[in-house]
C-alpha cells in the first residue's frame, strides 16, 4: 500500500513539474512578446513624432534664416547665423551627451524589468 502511494505521489509531482515548465516557457514567451511590442511601439512613435518634428525644425529654420537675412539684407548672413546656431547647439549636446544615459538607463529598465 505505501510504495503504491508513493507511486501514485511521484506520477503527481511529476506531471505538476511538467505542468510548471510548460507554464513557465509560456509566461517567458508571454513577458518577451510584452517587452518586445513595447519597444516596438515606442520606437514607431518616436519616428513619426521625430520625422514631424523635424520636418517643423526645418521650416522654421528656414523661415528665420530668410527672415535674419531680410533684416540684414544679406540672405546668405541669415542662412550663416542659423547655421552657426545649430552647430553651438549640437556641440552644447555632444559634450553634455553622458548626461542621457541614466535617465535613458532607468526609463527602458522600467520597461524591462516590468
Amino acid at each position: 500500500m505505501a510504495l503504491e502511494e508513493i507511486r501514485e505521489n511521484l506520477s503527481e509531482v511529476d506531471g505538476d513539474i511538467r505542468s510548471y515548465l510548460e507554464n513557465t516557457g509560456e509566461y517567458y514567451k508571454l513577458q518577451g512578446f510584452k517587452i518586445g511590442m513595447r519597444s516596438m511601439t515606442s520606437f514607431a512613435k518616436m519616428l513619426m513624432l521625430g520625422s514631424i518634428s523635424l520636418l517643423a525644425l526645418f521650416m522654421l529654420s528656414c523661415a528665420a534664416a530668410y527672415g535674419i537675412g531680410v533684416w540684414m539684407e544679406n540672405t546668405f548672413l541669415g542662412f550663416l547665423f542659423v547655421g552657426l546656431f545649430y552647430s553651438l547647439v549640437g556641440i552644447i549636446f555632444y559634450l553634455y551627451r553622458d548626461l542621457l544615459d541614466k535617465p535613458m538607463l532607468k526609463k527602458f529598465s522600467e520597461y524591462y524589468f516590468d
